[in-house]
């Protein structure tokens, strides 16, 4: 005979007791669920006008954060924002500043040779995705930020709607 799943539960009178799983507390949505992806990168040139010398080129590269979450914290239970590494530097800034409890992990190095070829993109994409999963995954990040949900929610998030 198969053992069914227990769940443990405290009584009335304090005494630890076990109880079956229900087929939806085992396989259900969590109670708290966020998932956060980093994905499709797009490289931008944006044409300026060079001193004398005629047009040069300035290149970025941004990324898509996709997030799905059932935590209050967040205003949309979906959402799909862009955002540039410059961006991620900001907010992380401002996060260390909110969060003096919190340690905030680094993001991945600033990459002076060959930043647009394929393989520093991804391991910066990789690196993001890393980043964003641990600092709003974090409860006392999610509860004390004013920024979290608008970085990685806001389609029209500024960081001049910020005094930081």
């Amino acid at each position: 005979m198969a053992s069914s799943p227990l769940q443990k539960t405290f009584d009335a009178t304090s005494r630890l007791t076990m109880k079956e799983q229900t087929p939806d507390e085992m396989y259900g949505i969590p109670e708290n669920s966020l998932e956060i992806e980093v994905r499709n990168p797009q490289t931008h040139a944006i044409p300026t006008l060079a001193n004398t010398t005629g047009f040069g080129r300035k290149m970025y590269t941004d990324y898509e954060i996709v997030c799905k979450t059932n935590i209050p914290a967040f205003k949309l239970k979906y959402s799909k924002v862009r955002r540039r590494y410059s961006d991620f530097e900001w907010f992380r800034d401002v996060l260390e500043r909110e969060s003096s409890r919190v340690n905030i992990p680094p993001l991945p190095g600033k990459v002076f040779t060959n930043r647009f070829s394929d393989e520093v993109i991804e391991a910066r994409r990789e690196g993001l995705e890393r980043f964003l999963q641990i600092v709003a995954g974090h409860p006392l990040v999610q509860t004390g930020s004013k920024v979290l949900s608008a970085f990685i929610q806001d389609p029209k998030f500024s960081r001049e709607n910020y005094n930081y």
